[in-house]
């Protein structure tokens, strides 16, 4: 059966915002050292002991933001450990992830990271174990131009100018790990820490509050109503609001039925419930958008296997996660006027990694192609995309039957280019697509498709190219065009409007 696709490109929803393809780094597995840092002393070919092959990766895919150092690990981070003479550097225990910190990667490591793959840095500061001082004086190293102990040190460091940080996380998952707040506790805290963090540089700050976890808004809810209320005007400024979400899990990262592909591609579009109920939460307090709602940790999270655990959540990443990376970007895309950021979690040899390292070797993950597909979409304007077809019937977890959309996706507009991102979510049927652009005709540009003929099928390291996009033929029939879309796929179609 054909399946219809339609563009509306007089329906606007609003400017994706590049931040939504961010992405986020934490001192956990081998995310930070052997995924970014070997060590300037190491065989690995590197610059100033940040990987090479690793930094050649990431520019291809135009990261636009990353948030460090975590994740649980930034509430007991405290930076003034990772300043200065690495050899010089304390080691300390990583409380939240069973390891030993040893510090060789911190502000200035990580800020010239930023800068070699061409992301602006968001730094998540200690609430749980630090201070306001300490929050405060991280962002005079980092912004300040003038002449204080601080940015004598920074200078001495090797870095006389600031670095000009934007992006400021004030806690990280403080009804957990941050700090176990309520939500409104949390907001006196928010206050008091955001008092202190004054735009002290040439960058003006952005501040991003800990938002809550899923679709529950108690968190949010309490956090608002003590946040809006004040003795005395000037309300300590708030830019952001970060939620988090992982998808449920269903079978292992390897290892799963039919239906556990479904359950798992169900779990990750709940995505699109967090979004709408926690924006709507928040209109009730901010009903003009002033304060945007991020992501900012998002993604699969699979049970462990033991045979295949190189590190801490370290996990394989199959087209399955590339379809789950897929039906989120898109859900951003789609909700343009609604979300700001998003950052997947995590960048490198964590959970659902774009680039997965073993030593020397490195691979680039199905998830990694998705976001190359999807780079087109950043900055353009999204169009309202309607996706008419057929419903797959699986069982759930609980032993019912449900059922989810086949086809999925987004559009967007920059100039005259249309970029439409499709999702097959069947694990065993391709399908037929018409596309059509409501006003004008489709000139294509360029296709492409990710897929495999296996619902389990990844990029090993004895086979690192074993998926990744190839050509999509499509066919143009009057003023749409026509294209067969395997199963278990992701595709691009780039087109100009006549």
């Amino acid at each position: 059966m054909t399946q219809r696709v339609t563009v509306v490109p007089a329906d606007r929803i609003g400017t994706i915002n590049p931040n939504l393809y961010g992405h986020f780094s934490e001192h956990l597995g081998t995310c930070i050292y052997e995924g970014i840092w070997v060590g300037e002393d190491s065989a690995i070919p590197n610059q100033a002991g940040i990987r090479l092959d690793v930094v050649n990766a990431l520019r291809r895919i135009h990261p636009p933001v990353l948030r460090w150092p975590g994740g649980n690990f930034a509430d007991d981070y405290h930076w003034q450990d990772g300043i200065g003479p690495r050899d010089r550097r304390p080691t300390r225990l990583n409380l939240w992830w069973d390891a030993v910190e040893p510090n060789q990667f911190g502000t200035h490591e990580f800020i010239t990271f930023c800068r070699m793959i061409g992301a602006q840095p968001y730094l998540c500061g200690n609430v749980g174990s630090g201070s306001p001082r300490e929050l405060r004086e991280w962002v005079e190293y980092c912004n300040y131009g003038g002449d204080t102990t601080l940015t004598r040190t920074r200078a001495a460091n090797g870095s006389p100018e600031p670095f000009g940080v934007r992006y400021w996380g004030v806690g990280n998952e403080n009804w957990a790990a941050g700090g176990s707040f309520e939500g409104g506790d949390y907001a006196v805290e928010y206050k008091r820490f955001a008092t202190f963090l004054q735009d002290i540089g040439k960058v003006p700050l952005t501040l991003i509050a800990c938002g809550a976890y899923g679709s529950d808004t108690s968190w949010t809810r309490s956090f608002f109503e003590k946040y809006t209320r004040t003795p005395f005007p000037g309300v300590p400024r708030l830019h952001g609001f970060g939620v988090h979400y992982y998808c449920g899990t269903a079978g292992n990262a390897i290892e799963y039925t039919t239906d556990q592909w479904y359950q798992l591609l169900a779990a990750g579009a709940e995505i699109e419930k967090v979004v709408t109920i926690q924006r709507a939460a928040m209109d009730a307090y901010d009903p003009q958008r002033k304060i945007g709602l991020i992501i900012d940790e998002w993604g699969a999270w699979h049970p462990t296997d033991e045979a295949h655990h190189r590190a801490h959540l370290w996990q394989q990443n199959t087209m399955r996660d590339a379809l789950i990376a897929a039906q989120t970007l898109d859900t951003f895309n789609r909700h343009a006027d609604k979300v700001v950021m998003s950052n997947i979690a995590q960048m490198i040899n964590v959970l659902q990694s774009m680039i997965l390292t073993d030593g020397p070797r490195m691979l680039t993950t199905p998830t990694y192609h998705v976001y190359d597909l999807y780079q087109a979409h950043q900055g353009g304007q999204a169009l309202r995309l309607v996706c008419e077809g057929d419903m797959i019937s699986y069982c759930n977890k609980q032993g019912e039957d449900a059922e989810l959309a086949q086809l999925s996706g987004s559009a967007s507009l920059k100039g005259d280019m249309l970029t439409i991102s499709l999702v097959n979510a069947s694990a065993e049927a391709g399908c037929t697509v018409a596309l059509n652009c409501v006003g004008g005709e489709l000139i294509v540009e360029g296709a492409q498709v990710l897929a495999s003929g296996d619902i389990h099928a990844y990029n090993s390291f004895d086979a690192p190219d074993a998926v990744k996009p190839r050509a999509l033929a499509v066919t143009p029939v009057g003023d749409a065009i026509e294209l067969e879309l395997p199963a278990a796929s992701v595709a691009r179609i780039q087109a100009k409007l006549a």
